[in-house]
């Protein structure tokens, strides 16, 4: 591990210091291209969004940009580090938008008092964007901040700890309830934590045919029920009308699993209560609620997920967050509704039911078969056509929903 933390520390040092830049896309040769750039000649585009603000996006770059922004309240699952320390996460999002999207994202750390300065900060500067990407925001700070910036800006606001993180787990989720034989409408879940993440992925989960009253969630007091009152109005969403107190009264006979909380809170004697043909999605990173291992070793009729590259079934944001904005982008939509996420669902879940390409192997050295069943039900991130399925499908719900500016698709769109 010492060695791995100089790797990337190194990573992030050399050759230079961080890991964007800005790149030009006009030429700067000669006198006339400069006169072009900037006086006299940037004055035309200047009276033509002046008329029009909508031709912000023939003569900037606005239509290709996403500002990745927080607070820095809660880094990974480091905690409250500060907006500073929270840098490198957001340029490392910055990056997977370029690599996986080519979209040129900002990042942006914003240091605040209270919620409401952080909204006025975010929506004072959201028209210079096409979009707005919060990330490592605290719950339960981050739903408020989040409600009232979709509400305040003209370009979509999308928190993809929340939203991200509930589009793959619900993807993964439907797919392996299909391969174990349950139907989403009828399944028991347990989750555990009770943060923005669990919230997002439950309320997704609904939306796709979860019952509500078949979820139980648990934080670090327990069961979720609607006798505490100890509870904010995100959770109380989830309160459950039971007698159910603990993680071991809960999980006897329940179908699925998912774990948003931290590590091994979940052991092999609760998995042995857990209904035949179970699902556990183990999300905690780096380390998960239980180690597949030991959960395999309880359980062999398990589909498991985690948040880790180097287990199957990996639930990873990278999946989802650069393909929606891309979707959302290319048809200039105003914001990210509940359409468009759940489109983006089912194009993942569909993927992972594709043939997958010989290309796609070659990215992961020692893998030589993906097929869909219990190992393989989420798609990997390095599959090209996460973007064009995924976008196209993110794109037509905003057309028909009627949130786009834009009202029909490219011919060929993404292909």
């Amino acid at each position: 591990m010492s060695d791995f933390r100089q790797q990337a520390l190194d990573y992030h040092e050399f050759p230079v210091p961080g890991k964007t830049a800005v790149c030009l896309t006009k030429p700067a040769e000669t006198s006339m291209d400069l006169a072009l750039a900037y006086s006299p000649g940037v004055a035309e585009p200047v009276r033509e969004i002046a008329a029009n603000p909508d031709n912000a996006y023939r003569y900037t770059a606005k239509g290709n940009t996403v500002a990745v922004i927080s607070n820095g309240t809660a880094i990974l699952g480091l905690g409250n580090l500060g907006p500073l320390a929270s840098k490198p996460v957001m340029e490392g999002k910055a990056l997977l938008f370029k690599h996986f999207a080519n979209i040129d994202a900002t990042d942006i750390e914003v240091k605040h008092r209270t919620p409401e300065e952080f909204i006025n900060t975010v929506e004072a500067i959201a028209d210079t964007f096409g979009g707005i990407n919060l990330e490592d925001i605290k719950a339960p700070e981050c739903f408020e901040i989040e409600k009232a910036l979709i509400e305040r800006c003209n370009v979509p606001v999308f928190h993809d700890d929340q939203h991200g993180t509930a589009i793959v787990t619900t993807a993964g989720m439907i797919n392996a309830l299909e391969i174990q034989g349950k139907k989403i409408d009828e399944a028991i879940f347990v989750c555990m934590g009770a943060g923005a993440a669990a919230i997002a992925c439950m309320t997704m989960l609904v939306k796709c045919g979860v019952q509500r009253e078949n979820v139980y969630m648990l934080d670090r007091k327990g069961v979720i029920h609607t006798r505490r009152d100890d509870i904010n109005e995100y959770k109380a969403l989830f309160a459950n009308n039971t007698d159910k107190r603990t993680l071991q009264d809960v999980i006897k006979g329940a179908d699925a699993f998912l774990g948003l909380s931290g590590p091994d809170v979940l052991s092999a004697e609760d998995i042995a209560l857990m209904a035949d043909n179970p699902v556990v999605f183990a999300c905690s990173n780096p380390d998960p609620e239980i180690k597949p291992e030991v959960a395999h070793e309880a359980r062999q009729d398990l589909i498991m997920g985690t948040g880790r590259s180097d287990y199957p079934n990996q639930v990873n944001n990278v999946l989802c967050f650069p393909f929606i904005f891309r979707g959302a982008l290319d048809v200039r939509a105003s914001k990210i509704n509940d359409e468009m996420k759940v489109a983006a669902v089912y194009a993942i879940a569909e993927l992972a039911r594709e043939a997958v390409p010989a290309s796609v192997l070659a990215a992961y050295p020692g893998v030589t078969e993906l097929k869909f069943g219990p190992e393989y039900v989420i798609p990997k991130p390095m599959d090209p056509r996460l973007l064009p399925n995924v976008a196209r499908a993110v794109a037509q719900a905003a057309i028909d929903s009627g949130v786009a500016a834009i009202t029909s698709l490219p011919e060929n769109y993404l292909s």
